[in-house]
């Protein structure tokens, strides 16, 4: 059994499909994987659909997006094997300005600050404005007050912050665990503490599900047994087995964002999709005007 499947951009977050490809778990359910390069964010959508490739990995967001501006056929979108369960975004703020806050800052007190959010792609802006939605407070006022700043790269929000142009800022691991060992900047809110989330899931067409049958089932126990390892070897030996992957990073920050994400339960301990997860990511879509139409969860997750 054989399966070609494109990377997403590299990111830590994706940890566990990099421990997944070092210890060839694969191999042990006999399948064989061609894992092509990664590009830039989402990339590889494409030749997922037209055949070229037979999954991807990234976020359900794409599924739903393909769902709702094309028409339903075997080139359809699908998601499989939950890998992210939980947002695993954070929002940080200078450590001085933490400090004298003396807590966790609320969604009350975002929305009276100047706010960057994440350029690269769209989720994680997405699903923070439902949380603010949540509390009561409408994000395009804050955007139309110009508290929203939006289109910096995460290294620039960094340099933004440092120069005070911004107050708070939305970063991913490891960045975060490089700011505060610098001691530059304090985490004020970790998006993972909304709950389930589907974050990223593999990808592929609908037309694969009765192709490669059997090689998705095997790929399914693969990610399973990754999972398993995971729980079983602990943050240290996973920060250990993906440092390779990160070279510019040292490994005590490498060990803090991995024993971040593990303790806050970003990473999914199982490749069962979770309703909940969809369903929230879902209702973020689609109030943020990002998809017209969400489709259900039962017509865009693989059934083994």
């Amino acid at each position: 059994m054989r399966l070609r499947i494109a990377e997403n951009f590299e990111a830590l977050f994706y940890a566990p499909l990099y421990a997944m490809q070092a210890h060839r778990f694969e191999n042990q359910e006999n399948l064989t994987i061609d894992w092509l390069p990664p590009g830039g964010p989402g990339g590889a959508i494409d030749a997922v659909r037209v055949g070229e490739v037979d999954l991807t990995w990234g976020g359900p967001m794409r599924v739903l997006r393909d769902r709702d501006r094309l028409r339903d056929d075997d080139a359809s979108l699908i998601c499989m094997g939950e890998v992210v369960g939980r947002d695993p975004f954070l929002l940080m703020m200078r450590a001085e300005d933490a400090a004298r806050r003396g807590a966790q800052m609320s969604m009350a007190d975002l929305a009276s600050l100047r706010l960057s959010v994440v350029s690269e792609v769209p989720t994680p802006w997405l699903c923070l404005q439902q949380d603010l939605r949540d509390a009561g407070i409408d994000p395009a006022d804050m955007v139309a007050a110009g508290r929203v700043v939006e289109g910096l790269p995460m290294t620039a929000q960094i340099d933004a912050l440092r120069g005070g142009a911004v107050d708070v800022v939305q970063l991913f691991e490891p960045h975060v665990s490089q700011l505060e060992r610098d001691g530059l900047a304090s985490v004020v809110y970790a998006a993972s503490t909304r709950g389930a989330c589907c974050y990223t899931t593999f990808i592929t067409a609908t037309r694969a599900v009765t192709q490669h049958r059997q090689p998705l089932a095997a790929l399914d126990r693969a990610l399973a047994r990754a999972q398993r390892w995971m729980v079983t070897e602990g943050p240290d030996a996973l920060a250990q087995c993906i440092a390779p992957r990160f070279p510019g990073v040292s490994p005590d920050v490498l060990r803090a964002a991995v024993s971040r994400y593990v303790s806050s339960g970003v990473w999914s301990t199982s490749p069962q999709i979770s309703r909940e997860g969809v369903d929230r990511l879902r209702e973020s879509l689609l109030a943020g005007g990002f998809v017209q139409r969400a489709a259900s969860f039962d017509s865009i997750v693989v059934r083994h």
